[in-house]
């Protein structure tokens, strides 16, 4: 196998992984040679290159380097069961609550104490015992047609099952973990049963059958395939910023609107899901691991974080990214991320039930 950027696993890839054990170390850190000197081994479902201004960020400020295997989050999860007591995974990070809850309901993680995570990040976007840290928000939002749509109509997203909506909701797959995170937060809000009888409106409504990702939706929006779309907002910053004529004009074509925000029984605040990570607990290197966790809760890494995928921070104080700014300031939804990453499975269900492919 030859030495890349970083490790990416297929499926096919990730079985060969898993039975090896292997783990490629970025080529930057190559003159260190695997294995040798301080380093932490991350397994991430995160596929930005950008984060590699973290990784090369740690190394300059503590002189660990960060070895990284890329591959879907239940992959990596896969992995780190097969490998056992002999995994090399000092931490594994992925891009929702769901699957950290998932790795958690697999014993992956080890609490950890640290009054540097702690005091940086809310409560609520972190997990009660310290298995895992929030480390980025990512709002899930409703963008709507300009043309079609006055932003007066929308409200929660409880009102998205009223059948005013008819044929004109665009959404992904419930099979996304950002959609079951969002039912979790409704079965917590309402429970189980409400939360079926509006799945089952929200279907009822769609304008399509759910294809595709984040983007497909916000550009069948912008295409008139249907008048509003459901998604996270760093996808659209993404279209924002493009220099593709294309792009820019599905950007202008819509509004970012941020449920859930007044004051009335739903006034809960906007949903945001987590990306996240935890120490595991096998891992080989856990106080590097520790301390690169207390780095990306940092001002420097959270800025990063913050301009370099669109994502909102989880420290207060540090800014926003200027085009994501532009969306608007909103009030997120309390909520801690673990009770709807524990819903996931609850949620799947309903969504099932309802019809909702």
């Amino acid at each position: 196998m030859k030495l890349g950027r970083r490790a990416f696993l297929g499926a096919s890839a990730a079985a060969t992984a898993v039975a090896t054990g292997y783990l490629r170390q970025r080529p930057a850190n190559a003159q260190f040679g695997f294995g040798r000197g301080p380093v932490v081994n991350l397994y991430s479902s995160r596929h930005y290159d950008t984060d590699d201004q973290l990784y090369d960020g740690f190394r300059e400020a503590t002189g660990i380097r960060v070895n990284v295997v890329e591959a879907e989050a239940d992959q990596l999860i896969e992995r780190i069961k097969s490998e056992g007591q002999n995994s090399p995974a000092d931490i594994l990070m992925t891009v929702d609550a769901g699957r950290l809850w998932r790795a958690e309901q697999e014993d992956l993680f080890q609490p950890v104490t640290s009054s540097v995570l702690s005091e940086a990040i809310p409560e609520n976007l972190r997990h009660p015992d310290g298995l895992w840290f929030g480390l980025t928000q990512r709002a899930r939002v409703i963008f709507y047609n300009k043309d079609t749509v006055d932003p007066s109509e929308l409200s929660t997203y409880e009102d998205l099952a009223d059948p005013k909506w008819r044929g004109r909701i665009l959404v992904r797959s419930s099979t996304n973990i950002y959609n079951q995170s969002l039912v979790g937060s409704l079965i917590a809000a309402h429970g189980a049963e409400e939360t079926e009888e509006w799945a089952r409106g929200l279907v009822a409504n769609l304008a399509r059958s759910p294809e595709g990702g984040d983007t497909d939706q916000i550009k069948a929006a912008a295409a008139g395939l249907g008048d509003i779309a459901i998604a996270n907002t760093y996808y659209f910053a993404r279209l924002v910023k493009s220099d593709s004529a294309e792009d820019q004009a599905v950007a202008n074509a819509l509004g970012v609107f941020f449920p859930n925000q007044g004051d009335g029984p739903n006034g809960r605040g906007t949903h945001v899901n987590i990306s996240g990570a935890g120490v595991v607990k096998t891992a080989p290197n856990a106080e590097a691991a520790v301390r690169f966790l207390e780095y990306l809760a940092s001002p420097e890494a959270q800025r990063i974080f913050a301009e370099s995928n669109n994502e909102y921070p989880v420290v207060e104080g540090v800014a926003v990214d200027s085009v994501v700014e532009g969306f608007g300031e909103f009030r997120a939804d309390s909520l801690n991320a673990a009770v709807f990453g524990r819903n996931n499975p609850e949620a799947l269900r309903i969504t099932d039930r309802a019809g909702w492919a």
